[in-house]
């Protein structure tokens, strides 16, 4: 690595830093999200990339972030949990800080993580991952790479529609995100939230400590967040069939009580010979995987492109 490689990855309560270097990645550094202004979190990043920089020009910076993202641009086009909109992220940033940047959705970064190992060997080339947070949001590894679709902005798997009732045709679409009948709007950490107020839980990280007693309530709200996830799965075995299928996010803290019923549904609705050897596990990096993989994109998408440059003067 011929360069300090800086992560950053961006929710909607923290900001995430670290620093990968030839001695690996250091310990991440926390602040609390700036949500009050899109202007306010603009400062804040370019503050906490400085920082992380410590002077050092040739520094690269990786920067994940809860957003509709048009890649080739490193433009946030939409964020619902942080206020960022339609603005030139890349540019911006890297006019502030004098650093090179590199932005993509967080979910996705955090695929890129779960690819690689410790010590940022790739290992996983073709994998699928699902984040279940605030959101749910996902990410799709293909042949050790990063796939966007046409825009840049796939794959929001978080919107796949798996509960619509399609009776009467099409019901009228909604006016904002998630919409009825998504994945996220299913099985996104809140509605783990709701299930366990429903059932005397203050909230999902309560519901999830009663299940580890055994309690029947929450095992019976962690089943149904887990059906609903399996949904998901099913679709996305159906679409990629990858070798593996990662489960990340605040939820994944719930373990097999959460997959298990994943499992089971994703299994039952998948049509007979696809998915069948599709590993299914809760992903390893855990909260540290959306500023790792924050970390390995910018050497993914900007030393590669240096090196291919290289190349192409020698040729």
């Amino acid at each position: 690595m011929a360069a300090r490689l800086i992560g950053v990855d961006v929710g909607g309560t923290k900001v995430s830093s670290t620093v990968l270097g030839p001695d690996g990645l250091s310990e991440p550094v926390l602040v609390a999200t700036e949500v009050a202004s899109q202007q306010e979190l603009l400062d804040q990043l370019a503050r906490v990339i400085s920082e992380a920089a410590d002077g050092d020009q040739e520094c690269r910076v990786g920067l994940g972030v809860p957003a509709v993202v048009e890649f080739a641009t490193g433009r946030a086009r939409h964020a619902p949990n942080v206020p960022l909109h339609d603005v030139a992220l890349r540019d911006e940033l890297s006019r502030r800080t004098g650093l090179p940047v590199v932005v993509d959705n967080d979910a996705t970064v955090a695929a890129l993580a779960e690819a690689h190992d410790e010590a940022a060997e790739l290992v996983h080339p073709d994998l699928v991952m699902l984040t279940v947070g605030t959101g749910v949001g996902g990410g799709v590894i293909s042949g050790g790479r990063i796939f966007r679709g046409a825009t840049g902005a796939a794959p929001e798997l978080g919107h796949m529609l798996v509960g619509l009732d399609l009776a009467d045709g099409a019901p009228p679409a909604g006016v904002s995100f998630p919409q009825a009948g998504s994945l996220e709007r299913l099985a996104a950490g809140r509605r783990l939230d709701e299930l366990g107020r429903h059932r005397g839980y203050a909230d999902g990280p309560d519901v999830v400590a009663a299940a580890e007693r055994g309690e029947a309530g929450a095992l019976d709200a962690l089943r149904i967040l887990g059906e609903r996830l399996g949904i998901g799965i099913a679709n996305v075995l159906h679409c990629f069939e990858p070798p593996l299928v990662c489960i990340g996010g605040g939820a994944s803290a719930a373990g097999e009580l959460l997959l298990e019923p994943a499992r089971r549904v994703a299994a039952a609705w998948t049509l007979p010979g696809v998915g069948e050897r599709t590993k299914i596990r809760v992903a390893r990096w855990g909260a540290q995987a959306g500023v790792r993989g924050a970390a390995l994109l910018a050497r993914q998408e900007l030393l590669d492109d240096v090196a291919t440059g290289a190349a192409e003067s020698a040729a």
